[in-house]
């Protein structure tokens, strides 16, 4: 039961190299993460199949999909159902579900299959307190060199925020890009943080020197505009 247990509630970390795997899913059998070299990942999870808080989910990712591969990102999801349930579930989706202006939503990113729970357990996805048989509302956001980045975990009663997983997306690019940090609550064109020296003469130096767009409100917190 322990070796059981331990094996159901391993996951990646942050920093750490996402778990490679190979599965069928709805859009035929993918290699991760060969097939998505370059890109980043959300790779997500749902509890099952014909559930009113996962078809909500669902519609919402799927109506976004282009703004996520516009920003070189692909939409993956899980759930430990078979591809026969998966293709049932998202005709019904398409033909029959009407919700908040979404309608005739077509799920064109891959649902795997995981039927013997292999990715699920790779990924820390299935929790023996919240569910034997059921993967938890798990978030996986992977870079594009395969780096776990961030980590999000639901309760199977709890839907996600989809703009709230773009917005982590975006603040992620951006602190890649330009080498800083994002302050509470940052949207795309908000002020940015500055790195925090490292030293004390560090410090000295950068609260003197004025930079354009520079201002700081203390010598270890120092923001730049963006606009």
């Amino acid at each position: 039961m322990e070796e059981e247990f331990s094996e159901q509630m391993s996951m990646p970390l942050i920093g750490d190299d996402a778990p490679k795997f190979k599965a069928k899913t709805t859009m035929g059998e993918i290699s991760f993460p060969e097939d998505y070299k370059g890109k980043w990942v959300i790779f997500f999870s749902h509890p099952a199949d014909f559930t009113p808080v996962c078809t909500t989910e669902f519609m919402t990712f799927a109506s976004m999909q282009k703004e996520f591969q516009d920003l070189n990102c692909e939409l993956l999801g899980l759930s430990i159902d078979s591809i026969y349930a998966h293709i049932a579930w998202l005709r019904t989706i398409k033909e029959k579900i009407e919700y908040k202006g979404m309608k005739n939503i077509e799920i064109m990113f891959p649902v795997i299959e995981d039927l013997k729970m292999d990715v699920s357990k790779k990924f820390g996805m299935v929790q023996p307190n919240a569910s034997t048989t059921q993967a938890v509302r798990a978030v996986f956001l992977i870079d594009p060199k395969a780096k776990v980045r961030a980590v999000l975990y639901y309760p199977l009663s709890a839907g996600r925020n989809m703009q709230e997983i773009k917005r982590l997306l975006l603040a992620m690019q951006k602190a890649d890009k330009d080498q800083v940090a994002t302050p509470a609550n940052w949207q795309p064109g908000d002020d940015v943080i500055i790195p925090p020296p490292g030293s004390c003469g560090v410090a000295k130096e950068r609260m003197e020197k004025e930079e354009e767009g520079k201002y700081c409100l203390d010598w270890f917190m120092c923001f730049r505009k963006e606009k």
